[in-house]
C-alpha cells in the first residue's frame, strides 16, 4: 500500500504537480486513491467519457489509438487530464500491460482542484501546449 506521503512525493516529481506547496499537495492526495489493475485491462477507453486523472506509480501500460499502438507508459507517467479539461470522450484507450498500480482522481473530485489551485491549471495547459507543439513537430517531420 503506498501511504500518503510517498503519494505527495510521487506527485510531486510529476511536472503537473512540481510546483505545488506541500499543502496543496495533500489536498491532491486527498481528492484520489490508489488504485490496482489486472493485467491486460483497460483503464480508460477510446470514445468513452471523462473517468478521471491517472497517474502511474507501478507497471506499465500501452496507449492504443484507432487499434494502433501510439506509445507505452511508464511510473510516472499520467493520462486523463484532457478529457477532464475539455469534458469530451477519451482520445485513446490505455491498457495495463501487467499489474498496473495508479493513483486516480474522478472527474467530479478533479475540476474543484482547478478552481481551489489556478496553479494547477496553468500547468495543465502548459502541459498540453507542450504535447500538442510535439505532436506538430513529429508531424511536419513526416514525408
Amino acid at each position: 500500500m503506498t501511504d500518503k506521503n510517498e503519494l505527495r512525493d510521487r506527485l510531486k516529481a510529476v511536472p503537473l504537480f512540481e510546483g505545488l506547496s506541500d499543502r496543496e499537495l495533500r489536498d491532491v492526495v486527498g481528492r484520489g486513491r490508489v488504485v490496482d489493475h489486472s493485467a491486460g485491462r483497460d483503464i480508460v477507453e477510446e470514445g468513452r467519457g471523462p473517468a478521471g486523472f491517472h497517474l502511474i506509480l507501478d507497471g506499465d501500460a500501452t496507449v492504443i489509438q484507432g487499434g494502433n499502438v501510439r506509445r507505452r507508459l511508464s511510473p510516472g507517467s499520467y493520462f486523463g487530464e484532457v478529457s477532464l479539461l475539455d469534458g469530451k470522450p477519451r482520445s485513446a484507450t490505455v491498457r495495463a500491460d501487467g499489474e498496473l498500480r495508479t493513483f486516480s482522481i474522478v472527474a467530479w473530485d478533479f475540476a474543484p482542484l482547478l478552481d481551489e489551485h489556478p496553479q494547477l491549471a496553468r500547468k495543465l495547459l502548459t502541459g498540453l501546449c507542450a504535447q500538442l507543439r510535439a505532436a506538430e513537430a513529429g508531424a511536419a517531420e513526416r514525408p
